[in-house]
């Protein structure tokens, strides 16, 4: 029986050092954080800066994860490649990882791409791993990739493959968002932001995988929690808040730098080429306006 997945994750951060080296240490520190706060670890995605981490650090990194003790239960790994074979062996990593689901890219570098080339990578991809474990969550985001996840795609995939559970909709296209929301029978439909979730979840969306879970995983997860009781607007209103705060910045450098500060570690800045820091000025910018929203992410351990 596959498990069931949970209501909010984390593109978790990739924390470097000042030599642009994985830190290990403080990437499953602050995986254990998120894990803590009631969320799941999306690592491996656009904000873990997945792109520009190779296919071993991938690999030592969820190695890692599961060793140190970190449920697995919690993992939705991206394994997602232009490679068919290198999406394959990190996808199988994931399933034997004991992950309940793993968050696809599709191959994005020879466009236009077919709905037919689309299955056949996708399919190959089901097929070539081998198991009935593995839950396939696709991932949407044209404003990087250039390539539509579309309806049709979805729904030819369904007919032979039951592994493919879901969607990410990084797209912020509410009628695109509708459109996966109509798919209906058991399609788990994952907006990018709580709030297109606080909007669309009465209509079936079941959790967000959001940047800001990062620094906002408790307060996420307690929005969906209390829908229920205090309604969409109230359960929502604290956490929409936050999300209206970041996405004023570059997201990646503005929560590495509020992290940064937090902990008292300049290294937490470091992001990789072609991404930069943000500068002196636009840091301040950002940080003031953190304060002076009263914003305090969590109690970070000095010593992470």
């Amino acid at each position: 029986m596959n498990q069931e997945l949970l209501s909010v994750y984390a593109p978790v951060l990739t924390p470097f050092n000042s030599d642009l080296t994985v830190n290990s240490q403080r990437f499953l520190s602050h995986c254990r954080w998120v894990v803590d706060q009631g969320a799941g670890l999306a690592i491996f995605g656009t904000n873990s800066e997945a792109a520009s981490l190779s296919l071993a650090e991938k690999r030592r990194l969820l190695d890692e994860v599961v060793a140190s003790g970190i449920p697995a239960s919690a993992l939705m790994p991206g394994t997602g490649a232009n490679s068919l074979e290198e999406t394959v062996e990190l996808t199988r990593a994931a399933v034997d990882a004991g992950a309940p689901a793993v968050l696809v890219l599709p191959p994005f570098f020879f466009k236009p791409a077919s709905t037919e080339g689309l299955i056949r990578h996708y399919g190959r991809l089901i097929e070539a791993v081998g198991s009935d474990r593995l839950q396939v969550v696709l991932y949407h985001i044209p404003q990087f990739t250039g390539v539509s996840i579309t309806v049709e795609l979805i729904e030819g995939l369904r007919r032979c493959y039951p592994n493919v559970v879901g969607i990410k909709d990084s797209s912020g296209d509410r009628e695109n968002l509708a459109r996966y929301l109509e798919v209906g029978d058991g399609f788990k439909v994952f907006p990018a932001s709580e709030i297109l979730l606080g909007e669309t979840i009465s209509k079936g969306s079941v959790g967000c995988i959001s940047a800001t879970a990062n620094v906002n995983a408790k307060g996420m997860v307690e929005a969906v929690v209390n829908t229920p009781k205090l309604g969409v607007a109230d359960a929502f209103a604290g956490a929409a808040a936050v999300r209206t705060l970041f996405q004023q910045f570059p997201m990646i450098q503005a929560m590495k730098s509020l992290i940064a500060r937090e902990l008292g570690s300049n290294d937490w800045r470091t992001v990789r080429a072609p991404l930069v820091e943000l500068d002196a000025q636009a840091e301040q910018t950002f940080l003031a306006a953190i304060d002076k929203a009263g914003f305090s992410p969590w109690a970070l351990e000095k010593a992470a």
